[in-house]
């Protein structure tokens, strides 16, 4: 739920990455998180459902775990966040913490292709956020691990539509899924998994 310290930390990460924005800070260094009202469509996807079990894949500073597991802790579940880069990493786990949301996110460090094949859950949502060429890998990667019913929601595939049209296209080309583009923010591609693959 949303309490005064998920919005206290939500304000702060969204200042910041206003002001690293606004300084010119290196992109390979900023948060690269989602914007606002994705943080809040990913809350609202989530919060109905019961013991929803999210994975992230790329889960930068933590903004868009704190808005996933203010959700879920509303029905129950959790997210497994994955993230590569350390100083990203304490950072999530500060925030993550400060938010007072550390029963209901986990992180998991290192590279996702290695990290990935070692999951054995299975999940409800996964929530792809990583870098725009390797999301074709990482949907396979993850898709074994999603049954029929759960959803992926990939970030930025209208921003960087040169690098993900391909990904999108080849979404809604599956029969295995039932795959559309949000125009919302930087675009999200939501492709509901109808049977396993």
């Amino acid at each position: 739920m949303l309490d005064d310290r998920v919005r206290a930390v939500l304000a702060r990460l969204e200042a910041e990455d206003a002001r690293e924005r606004e300084q010119g800070v290196a992109r390979e260094l900023r948060a690269r998180q989602v914007a606002r009202t994705t943080g809040q469509f990913l809350f609202g996807f989530v919060a109905p459902q019961t013991d929803c079990e999210v994975l992230e894949i790329g889960g930068s500073r933590g903004y868009s775990t704190v808005w996933l597991a203010a959700g879920v802790r509303y029905l129950g579940g959790r997210v497994l966040s994955l993230e590569s880069d350390p100083a990203k990493v304490e950072a999530w786990r500060a925030n993550v913490t400060e938010a007072g949301l550390e029963d209901w996110a986990e992180l998991v460090e290192g590279d996702a292709f290695e990290t990935l094949p070692a999951i054995d859950d299975v999940f409800d949502v996964v929530f792809l956020d990583a870098e725009k060429e390797q999301y074709e890998e990482l949907f396979q990667l993850a898709r074994g691990k999603v049954e029929p019913a759960g959803v992926v929601v990939a970030d930025n595939v209208l921003s960087h539509a040169d690098a993900l049209a391909a990904y999108s296209l080849a979404r809604q080309a599956d029969p295995t899924l039932e795959s559309v583009t949000v125009p919302l923010d930087r675009g999200l591609e939501l492709s509901v998994v109808l049977r396993d693959s």
